[in-house]
């Protein structure tokens, strides 16, 4: 992956992270990160 592929593919995930909050609040971000660690812990057990 180049640089300039990791800074589009960051820039659109912070700006749909923004867009998400301005639009719907902060409800979603929290179920989002508790969902991800979540996916986190299943991978570990599973590597």
């Amino acid at each position: 992956m180049t640089n300039t592929i990791a800074i589009v593919l960051a820039v659109l995930i912070v700006g749909g992270l923004a867009l998400d909050y301005a639009m719907f609040g902060s409800e979603h971000l929290v179920f989002l990160a508790r969902k991800f660690f979540v996916l986190l812990d299943w991978l570990a057990f599973w590597r």
